[in-house]
């Protein structure tokens, strides 16, 4: 028997700990200027926040991940700073899936910057696509969000993915 899992239950506490300690990074970085990489587009940032439910999808799998993002998109839905995260279907589902696409992308390619990648664009892809569907954005200013955000976005999370998680691996040995 899994050691960090009780007979029946139906989460284990090592998942639990692990969410809520990312959760909790994902909490912080979107509470501070930490969360925010000054870049040169209109916006002026990007975002980190969905790093820490791509490393739960990567490093521990598709549950901790996503109970990461909902971790995170509850922070967004609460803390709202748009009308478009008033909305908890936008605010909730797209960050629920970071760290399930990125458990898979992994899994598949055992490539921890694709899976940055691919949970990356699962946020933003999603956030912008539910909105367009919503009626909360027209599609032309959301590829315009898409392309400077995005882009931006993936490059971070590729980098800092990687190198938390290179830390990550050594520390575990």
């Amino acid at each position: 028997m899994n050691s960090s899992r009780a007979k029946g239950a139906a989460l284990g506490v090592r998942t639990l700990a692990v969410a809520g300690v990312l959760g909790a990074i994902s909490i912080v970085l979107g509470m501070t200027p930490l969360g925010f990489i000054p870049v040169p587009t209109a916006a002026g940032h990007a975002t980190i926040m969905h790093i820490p439910a791509v490393l739960g999808g990567v490093l521990e799998g598709p549950v901790t991940g996503a109970l990461a993002g909902l971790i995170f998109g509850l922070h967004s839905f609460i803390r709202v700073g748009s009308p478009i995260f008033a909305d908890p279907v936008i605010a909730i589902l797209p960050r629920i899936m970071i760290g399930v696409v990125a458990h898979y992308a992994y899994r598949l390619t055992g490539s921890v910057a694709l899976a940055a990648a691919f949970g990356t664009i699962t946020n933003t892809a999603g956030v912008l696509g539910l909105a367009v569907l919503k009626g909360y954005l027209p599609a032309p200013a959301a590829w315009a969000v898409a392309v400077t955000h995005g882009i931006p976005e993936i490059v971070a999370a590729v980098l800092i993915t990687a190198l938390v998680y290179r830390s990550l691996k050594r520390a575990r040995r």
